[in-house]
């Protein structure tokens, strides 16, 4: 169609090993997809150990990778990388500097890190074709405060790090347990200054009077036993101000989250998601993506526009022997070919069912076997496609199976 542009978007990409080097068919098969797309997005799960250097900042879970995996991603397919997420900092201030240096050396669109708070919040643009496009990617923790991007001023030095949408974590219980948090806070002695100081002064929460705060832990008093989430009225309105900045250009802006506050059945979306996603569209947002969660969760449509609640795993190079990744949904997602009108609202959305390593990957943990996603074909095609579709339907989503693909019935 006519000056319609191809956005292919895919699970995240926890890369370490030089994907050029395996010899795949399979792979071959999806790497074609995304190169005939105009565009095609992942998140970069990861930060490059180059020429700055760094330290671990993690233990178990620290990682980083060569500069070569990032050629790896560009022959893949990839010009445009999601740079925000709880791997950015695992090297520290110079693992960002690294990877951005990398990063635009190898000229890929790219948002969601910096040298400075303003430049980590910027939105990033480019053109494709005849398309201009504009990225914004935030991350929403939980992590530590000095992994976030800093202005300097007053004898402080500024800070490289990530873009921020703080979000708290509050646990809704009833009155009678409620008070009974009270009584062990006053009992204990636990004073507001103690609360200051295991929260640190950069990350103290603000509470109201139904709120007690202990360690980490912010309770609020309910008629109900909830889990939610609490977004930071600033840096919601700025990284939404920075939104809607870019679409004041005409170009097609792709607003990214990654965040670890998973709903306790993985499967399931947090309710807050979907709400924040559709301010990311109302801003002008042409499509909304998230990683954090490492499973496919639903997709919605809102005002003609997507919204991929979570896209799992593209590449990931992690121990797979871990318990938390034996269930065969962290190794299995989509990839997302979203077709745009000139006036960057979709004209079609179509889903490429996709297992790292295929169906033998799923028999063996081995980490070798696991290196690139294979397109998924048959029985394997109709599994993740039925789930995905069937989630998606409590969002109004109407997905079509046809010749091991989902098609999206368009209003």
């Amino acid at each position: 169609m006519e000056d319609s542009f191809t956005l292919a978007v895919t699970g995240q990409s926890l890369i370490k090993h030089d994907t050029r080097k395996v010899d795949s068919p399979e792979f071959d098969r999806v790497q074609a997809i995304l190169r005939a797309a105009d565009l095609a997005f992942t998140n970069f799960e990861g930060t490059i150990y180059g020429a700055h250097g760094g330290w671990p900042l993690k233990g178990f879970y620290f990682g980083s990778s060569k500069p070569e995996v990032l050629d790896a991603l560009a022959e893949t397919g990839f010009r445009a990388l999601s740079l925000s997420n709880n791997h950015s900092f695992d090297l520290g201030p110079s693992g960002i500097l690294s990877t951005l240096e990398e990063v635009e050396k190898r000229g890929f669109l790219h948002a969601g890190i910096g040298r400075n708070k303003r430049e980590a919040a910027s939105a990033s643009s480019a053109t494709f074709g005849q398309r201009a496009v504009s990225m914004v990617a935030m991350d929403g923790g939980p992590g530590p405060d000095f992994m976030y991007a800093a202005e300097g001023g007053d004898g402080r030095a500024e800070r490289p790090g990530v873009n921020r949408l703080r979000l708290s974590r509050i646990l809704e219980v009833d009155e009678s347990a409620f008070g009974q948090l009270q009584e062990i806070r006053d009992r204990a002695e636990y004073s507001a200054l103690d609360f200051l100081m295991d929260n640190q002064p950069d990350d103290e929460p603000v509470l109201d009077e139904t709120e007690i705060g202990i360690g980490r832990a912010i309770f609020k008093r309910s008629s109900r036993f909830k889990r939610t989430i609490r977004i930071d009225e600033d840096d919601l309105a700025r990284n939404l101000q920075v939104i809607e900045t870019a679409a004041r250009s005409g170009g097609l802006v792709i607003a990214y989250l990654h965040h670890h506050h998973w709903a306790t059945d993985w499967l399931k979306s947090p309710d807050w998601i979907s709400a924040f996603a559709r301010q990311c569209i109302d801003a002008g947002a042409a499509v909304f993506v998230s990683h954090g969660v490492p499973v496919l969760l639903p997709i919605e449509i809102y005002r003609g526009r997507p919204i991929f609640h979570s896209l799992g795993n593209f590449i990931f190079h992690t121990r797979s022997e871990i318990s938390l990744w034996q269930r065969n949904e962290v190794w299995e997602s989509v990839v997302g070919l979203c077709s745009f009108g000139p006036d960057n609202r979709l004209t079609a959305l179509k889903l490429h069912p996709v297992v790292i390593g295929g169906e033998e990957g799923l028999k063996d943990d081995a980490l070798e076997r696991r290196l690139v996603p294979h397109l998924a074909t048959g029985s394997a095609a109709e599994r993740i496609l039925r789930r995905v579709a069937a989630e998606s339907e409590e969002y109004g989503s109407r997905i079509r199976i046809a010749d091991g693909t989902g098609i999206f019935e368009l209003a």
